[in-house]
């Protein structure tokens, strides 16, 4: 199926694709609340109906998981129509989810609206950072990263009114507007998104500083391939090592004997875990595009030795140090500064390796490592239980970025770029064998 440009190329300002990365970044802010917004509901909920919060947070993993696993079936679509109609589909349920939230009177109601939910956020997350991978083959680090960052901005922007609403109107008039607001925008960007003309990204191409491939693979080669599994691994470690420690904070603090010490910043009292948290969303998002610039740049298994390897020391300081209120803000900030830019480094790194045919698709692939990551954060409690202190769960996090660290650069770095060497597009090899089949018979 061919969209408009392939149709009838459209000859469009170099700033075009500035425009079309915005309507990503905007897309991606109104999905935020989905994740980071949910903790506003939970105790309201568990108010009215008498549910536990365990039971309530059902809900959220349920999120999540649809909105991570789900995604390389949306990338494929977006490779194969285009971004407008998934972002559409994804819009829709993002706006239908919240609608049943705001009726859901069973746990169950409440379940399938999350998993509706997450389909939405997933078709619209997977399509914004796979659009900015196409739309920018010369910015690719920097095009994810500010997108990536989009996903946090969303939340920081409506996070008070939202906290407003529900004190004023109730949750389920919250969950009723924001869905319908939030879900109407997207799906009115959705209309004017378009992937680039196939012409564009091999011209903006020439621009890299960085290697990347000539040959185009989809996702069902790129799971046949080891370096897709090298970073697939590095994704995994990176992403649980951080989780181990960043989903923690509060047993932390409250072990450290942070979570009473309060910081004046000019007149408001805020608690050190408040003011420290609030510091860590902010590094959280601006990393994603500073690393994916800084990558652009200097390449990006360099970029990764530096960024894992700074968090692999960030944990390990904030175990030793972390104690002192002020370390304790200082250091969780590096940890989180180090840790986010994951979102834009891999998906960058996939794109350059594997082509950018297919880049939404392979993305997205590669993106449910952090599903998988997530599995392991468990252990965090566990080993904690089991030690009686988090110095285990710090090593331990320590250690998995380290060994991140050295893959990158004396594993992923050299097999890449031989890969990248030699790799050839599917497509053609099977001609190459046509036509040497056909040499024979002709002989």
């Amino acid at each position: 199926m061919k969209h408009d440009d392939d149709i009838a190329p459209v000859i469009r300002p170099p700033s075009y694709r500035w425009l079309q990365l915005i309507m990503g970044i905007i897309c991606m802010a109104m999905i935020a609340n989905l994740q980071y917004g949910w903790t506003l509901f939970v105790n309201p909920i568990a108010d009215k109906y008498g549910w536990s919060k365990a039971a309530i947070q059902v809900a959220f993993t349920i999120f999540i998981l649809t909105e991570t696993w789900l995604v390389p079936v949306e990338g494929w679509a977006v490779d194969k129509w285009g971004p407008r109609p998934v972002v559409l589909f994804g819009g829709l349920l993002c706006a239908l989810g919240w609608i049943m939230n705001s009726y859901a009177d069973s746990l169950t109601m409440l379940y399938i609206a999350a998993a509706i939910s997450g389909i939405g956020a997933g078709a619209v997350y997977g399509t914004c950072v796979g659009s900015a991978l196409k739309w920018f083959p010369d910015r690719r680090g920097l095009a994810a990263g500010l997108t990536a960052a989009g996903f946090g901005a969303g939340s920081a922007a409506t996070i008070i009114p939202i906290s407003m609403m529900i004190a004023k109107s109730g949750y389920e008039s919250t969950f009723l507007t924001f869905g319908i607001g939030q879900g109407a925008i997207v799906m009115l960007l959705a209309l004017l998104m378009v992937r680039p003309p196939a012409h564009v990204p091999s011209k903006i191409q020439k621009q890299t500083k960085v290697q990347q491939g000539r040959a185009e693979f989809g996702p069902s080669q790129i799971i046949r391939k080891p370096v897709f599994w090298v970073m697939y691994t590095m994704f995994v470690l990176v992403a649980a090592g951080g989780l181990m420690a960043t989903a923690q904070m509060g047993p932390i603090a409250k072990d450290f004997k942070i979570d009473g010490v309060t910081f004046n910043i000019m007149g408001m009292v805020l608690p050190a875990l408040t003011f420290a948290l609030a510091i860590d969303r902010v590094l959280n998002g601006l990393t994603r595009p500073f690393f994916g610039w800084v990558s652009d740049q200097i390449g990006r298994e360099k970029t990764m030795f530096i960024a894992f390897a700074l968090e692999s020391v960030g944990i390990l300081a904030l175990y030793y140090w972390g104690r002192d209120p002020i370390m304790f803000v200082i250091l969780t900030g590096l940890v989180f500064f180090a840790w986010g830019e994951i979102y834009s480094l891999f998906p960058a790194t996939c794109a350059d390796t594997f082509g950018t045919k297919n880049a939404a698709g392979n993305a997205g692939l590669l993106y449910t490592a952090k599903g998988t990551a997530s599995i392991f954060v468990p252990l965090s409690s566990v080993i904690t239980a089991a030690t009686g202190s988090w110095e285990a769960v710090f090593f331990v996090g320590c250690g998995l970025n380290a060994v991140a660290a050295f893959m990158a650069w004396w594993v992923l770095r050299p097999m890449r770029k031989r890969f990248m060497d030699t790799a050839v597009t599917p497509v053609e090899v099977a001609d190459e064998k046509g036509l040497a089949a056909a040499a024979r018979l002709a002989n």
